[in-house]
């Protein structure tokens, strides 16, 4: 498993597992447990949740998925916009902590920009930091305007990751996130690299998919993972759906086998608005 740095320092694997939609179905409950614990056996730690999702019941999912195993993964999760005031921020916190049944969480996002002035969230952030409830926290749904305005604000700069959708489909922030990211060696985390599954019957990666005996979600997950800036979150709710995502590292793409992608899913020529899902 590859590693990436945040600018702390420390290093997460490039490869995760998202829990978007996950404990909502008591049916799938076990199957979902047992492939984040697949996922941690595997290598995949980072394990990303948030408050939204489920109404909390991802969150719930994931704690007891973790129980007895909480020192082994990286847990991040994501405050809404309306719940991050300087009180709102720590209470939302509190109410994730005691859900995912941990004292700590290792990444705390906000979910998205909203009417709460940023100075306002970072203040519940650093008193979070303070009480040792949060590791490191970030954003997520950042643009680079907005994160120019973040790095500007007194504290602004410990901001540790953005997490912003991204795939062959999305390729919006190559023109400008990225590399302003990157000049900051800031990580980024990409949500629904393969696109909620809508671009994998698209004749390219079928075609990449035949030659490479894999599946195309195998290809579209490996071109996310070319670079070490950025980490995948894709979701899977079964062992056997992690053990398939985990195997798309193997997978070597040649230069050619990209020149072909971007053909296929040209990277942006202009600034694009950043795109949301």
């Amino acid at each position: 498993m590859r590693n990436t740095r945040f600018p702390s320092g420390e290093q997460v694997p490039v490869l995760g597992l998202g829990t978007w939609h996950m404990g909502e179905r008591p049916a799938n409950r076990q199957d979902e447990r047992d492939a984040i614990r697949y996922a941690i056996d595997n290598g995949m730690t980072v394990i990303d949740t948030a408050e939204m999702y489920g109404d909390g019941a991802a969150e719930e999912l994931v704690g007891e998925a973790l129980a007895g195993r909480r020192s082994e993964a990286f847990i991040v999760t994501k405050v809404l916009p309306h719940h991050a005031t300087r009180r709102g921020t720590v209470a939302a916190c509190e109410d994730s902590l005691r859900r995912l049944g941990t004292d700590v969480v290792d990444l705390y996002l906000l979910h998205w920009r909203g009417g709460v002035p940023l100075e306002e969230t970072l203040e519940g952030f650093d008193r979070l930091l303070r009480a040792g409830k949060i590791r490191s926290w970030g954003v997520s749904n950042f643009d680079t305007a907005d994160m120019e305005e973040l790095a500007a604000l007194a504290g602004g700069d410990a901001v540790a990751a953005n997490q912003v959708l991204y795939n062959l489909t999305r390729r919006g922030i190559e023109f400008d996130l990225m590399p302003w990211c990157g000049q900051r060696k800031l990580p980024l985390m990409a949500y629904s690299p393969l696109e909620q599954g809508r671009l994998l019957g698209e004749p390219e990666l079928l075609r990449l998919a035949a030659a490479h005996s894999a599946t195309p979600a195998q290809i579209a997950l490996r071109w996310v993972l070319r670079s070490d800036q950025v980490i995948a979150l894709p979701k899977a709710g079964t062992p056997e759906h992690v053990r398939q995502l985990r195997a798309a590292l193997d997978i070597a793409l040649s230069p050619q086998d990209m020149a072909a992608l971007d053909r296929a899913f040209p990277p942006p020529k202009r600034k694009m608005p950043l795109e949301m899902i």
